[in-house]
């Protein structure tokens, strides 16, 4: 039975997660082929007929390169620089944050999954996690006509499925059998990158700081600036306070080239 919303609503989330999960294999192929100099239909036409992914369904190359437009095609300098840290054999566990992240972002859903369930259930202090935690938030979303559809119930254990699937290949979630919050870890070169990329959007170091993308990983403000002060020792940024007065620089212009210097660590 569908469960109905209210109507005029505007729809926050979507349902693409059952047909997309992390692919984090598929994302480093279709990476690794990208021809930077050509353009992104151009790319994803190449990619088609070459059939890189090895997928029997044409309609399932379709789905996933939706998916990968979405999450990964939309900022050139971000396919730009994803494409420099493939090719250079960028570490696969500081790697995958990175998709995480852009997948996260790409993707309303999958990051309120984490922000709006997760991480109240880790500040109350519970970690275990299984498929009904996400299913009890899902059906108040579809009641609240957040979601593009009245979905059913099957719909709905179908998309907490995937959701948990999905979180669970980025390394959200760990363990084989029960699932459970991982502790709150990301990379330094990780989390040097991210910086990098959200100060293009967010120029302040102090306003920074404070962005809801560091609740993806479970970071509170006081983490994140112990490892702003990491990352300024480690020589990755400069990273300096003086009163209220907070700078944060790097050495480069662009992603790309920021790209370059973290795969040369």
């Amino acid at each position: 039975m569908a469960i109905n919303k209210p109507k005029g609503s505007s729809a926050l989330y979507a349902s693409k997660i059952i047909k997309a999960g992390a692919l984090i294999g598929d994302t480093k192929t279709l990476l690794s082929h990208w021809h930077v100099a050509a353009s992104v239909d151009e790319n994803l036409n190449r990619l088609r007929r070459e059939n890189v992914f090895g997928k029997a369904s044409r309609s399932r190359v379709e789905d996933v390169l939706a998916i990968f437009r979405q999450r990964y095609l939309t900022e050139a300098g971000v396919t730009r620089a994803l494409v420099t840290l493939v090719r250079k054999k960028f570490s696969g566990p500081t790697l995958e944050r990175l998709f995480y992240f852009h997948s996260a972002r790409a993707d309303r859903l999958l990051h309120d999954a984490v922000t709006e369930i997760l991480v109240p259930m880790q500040e109350r202090g519970l970690v275990d996690i299984s498929v009904p935690d996400f299913q009890r938030a899902l059906a108040k979303w579809v009641r609240e006509g957040k979601t593009t559809g009245d979905w059913s119930e099957s719909t709905i254990i179908r998309i907490a499925q995937g959701l948990l699937s999905t979180l669970r290949d980025f390394g959200v979630p760990e363990g084989a059998g029960n699932k459970k919050i991982a502790p709150a870890y990301i990379p330094i070169e990780s989390f040097a990158y991210i910086v990098f990329y959200l100060k293009q959007h967010q120029p302040s170091g102090a306003k920074l700081i404070e962005l809801p993308d560091w609740n993806l990983f479970f970071l509170s403000r006081n983490a994140v600036e112990r490892l702003l002060f990491e990352a300024h020792q480690q020589g990755l940024l400069e990273y300096h306070v003086a009163g209220s007065v907070t700078r944060l620089m790097f050495s480069t212009d662009t992603l790309e080239e920021y790209a370059n210097v973290l795969a040369q660590r």
